[in-house]
């Protein structure tokens, strides 16, 4: 889950500083049978003005541990004059939903931010609802976060480490630490696990000055070799002591010690972690990007199979009348307000699947304006008209196919991948996938494209199976390729309609389908080494993308 800094509501203050918040556990409850609980933990923030408690962030999860230091940090904009009540929930992860009534309660904290800056450092029981029992202990550490908007690229490898495993050799993987004031030390990154060698080799990794050392390049940094065991018992293989200025420096090797085995005589080190390249970049943010004229391209996609119900009846998804929005119009309404203020023309390509043509085709590719000459619709304004007009002249069908559409808009990312544009596709659906290996594969492909694909849910159909594409957790892969990212972010609008006010809901709902696309659209850049433009690009028309992307109708 992407990590935006949260901005209270009804708030004119000025934020003091940022702060950084570091999270870890000690002697959680084991709520799993075989194993152990799969760790992590969810900052909530209370509403100013209110006593609302709203979701800000979450940790990354640790499996198989009760004694959990998430690497994953909470940046939050302090206020002095103002108490900022924060809320730590600590879960015990059993699936891969959202929710988290789906996973097991461990415990939570209560306190300010106020509390916090305070101290500097304080460990508390987690207090678990309507019990007594011990639920293990919280450790929450700040430190503000100076301007530092520096980048390490660091490629590091492994020699003759120590052999740890009976039946191979070790699958060794490698976490920082940065040093505090009270010379303890607190996880910031960790490596990817390379399995069964001594000689490892580890790709490159992109960390950000700033939570390696807070802008100080002599700063202390502990590095620890683990080989990894898949109960989460990793073995140490050992440590070594450095900072920044040493690890931006190519070609230095530094000895790995076992804290064990320093005092036996015969004992030099348990291998060696060697600098094969690295350098200090700067560390562009989307703002860099929008204001140097990359455009933001939006298309949105519409469900129009027969389980919306027929447009005449009250019932349906897809009624229309003079009271209010339907809930097709609603996530529209809600993401195309916000998204269309970054594109400069306010022309948008929007798309139909799973409908009956006039012609009598069924279409799961088509212009909502049904003119594939000019398929531009003029701001959201524009679509919402050609929506209500397609929803009067094209019957509702099936099967609810998502890949025609991803592969349409990925035609055009694939045209323009030099950073000048990024695309963002909003499918809105009420049923499950139908073409699910086909649109797995579908968002593999256009995981190595300037694009971003958000799928909103309406109705009360089981959405599970959204969580597949959703791949906060884990790389979504099929027929030996897996995604170079995370493209996709999934939401049930229903989760979003209890507050009765339409503005409200419209306002957190483009909040929750919003939130991930600045870090994906990072994510295309920094992979591909693109920089925001030099000067200002002048604003373009997609409409020059390739002739092959026009719809089709392929047959049911």
């Amino acid at each position: 889950m992407a990590q935006p800094v949260y901005n209270f509501p009804l708030q004119t203050s000025i934020p003091a500083s940022k702060v950084e918040i570091s999270v870890a556990c000690r002697d959680l409850m084991n709520k799993d049978v075989t194993s152990k609980s799969d760790s992590v933990c969810v900052l909530y923030v209370c509403e100013f003005g209110s006593t609302n408690f709203v979701e800000f962030g979450r940790t990354e999860e640790i499996k198989d541990s009760l004694n959990p230091d998430f690497v994953k940090k909470f940046i939050i904009e302090y206020r002095f004059e103002e108490q900022q009540k924060l809320r730590f929930l600590v879960i015990d992860a059993d699936s891969e939903s959202s929710s988290i009534k789906k996973h097991d309660y461990l415990g939570e904290y209560e306190c300010s931010l106020g509390e916090l800056v305070s101290q500097g450092a304080t460990t508390s029981p987690l207090r678990c609802k309507g019990s007594t029992q011990n639920c293990g202990s919280i450790i929450v550490r700040t430190e503000e976060v100076l301007a530092c908007n520096d980048v390490l690229l660091i490629k590091l490898c492994g020699n003759k480490l120590d052999k740890k495993d009976t039946f191979g050799k070790s699958d060794p993987f490698l976490v920082f630490y940065k040093c505090n004031e009270d010379q303890s030390f607190t996880a910031v990154h960790k490596s990817e696990v390379i399995k069964n060698t001594l000689n490892p080799s580890w790709r490159e990794m992109r960390i950000p000055v700033s939570s390696l050392c807070n802008g100080d390049v002599n700063r202390t940094l502990k590095v620890e070799c683990y080989d990894w065991d898949s109960d989460g018992s990793h073995d140490l293989i050992g440590v070594c002591i450095t900072n920044v200025l040493e690890l931006s420096t190519p070609n230095t090797t530094f000895e790995l010690k076992h804290p064990k085995k320093a005092s036996k005589k015969k004992y030099t080190n348990s291998g060696t972690i060697r600098v094969e390249h690295a350098r200090m970049i700067k560390n562009y943010g989307f703002l860099d990007y929008i204001q140097a004229g990359v455009q933001m391209n939006f298309t949105v996609a519409i469900d129009f199979t027969q389980s919306n119900g027929h447009p005449s009846d009250p019932r349906s998804l897809h009624y229309i009348n003079n009271v209010g929005l339907n809930q097709y119009a609603t996530a529209l309404q809600s993401v195309g307000n916000i998204i269309q203020d970054y594109d400069s023309d306010k022309m948008f390509p929007a798309l139909g699947f799973g409908g009956k043509l006039p012609d009598g085709s069924v279409s799961h590719e088509f212009f909502l304006n049904l003119n594939p000459g000019n398929p531009f619709c003029a701001g959201i304004g524009g679509v919402m008209h050609a929506y209500q007009s397609a929803i009067r002249s094209v019957a509702l069908w099936g099967p609810t196919n998502f890949a025609p559409v991803i592969n349409h808009v990925a035609r055009f990312a694939a045209a323009m991948r030099d950073g000048t544009n990024y695309f963002v596709l909003l499918i809105i659906t009420d049923g499950v996938i139908t073409d699910m290996p086909q649109t797995v594969q579908a968002v593999i492909e256009a995981s190595y494209l300037p694009m971003s694909i958000i799928i909103v849910g309406v109705g009360n159909a089981d959405f599970s199976a959204m969580n597949v594409l959703d791949a906060d957790n884990k790389v979504l892969s099929a027929r030996g390729r897996s995604a170079q990212r995370d493209i996709v972010q999934f939401v049930p609008l229903r989760d979003y309609l209890t507050s009765g006010d339409n503005a409200m809901v419209q306002a957190r709902l483009a909040k929750a389908v919003l939130a991930e696309v600045p870090d994906q659209f990072l994510g295309y850049m920094r992979r591909h080494n693109i920089e925001p433009p030099k000067q200002r690009l002048a604003p373009q028309s997609i409409s020059s993308g390739p002739s092959s992307a026009q719809p089709s109708a392929p047959p049911m």
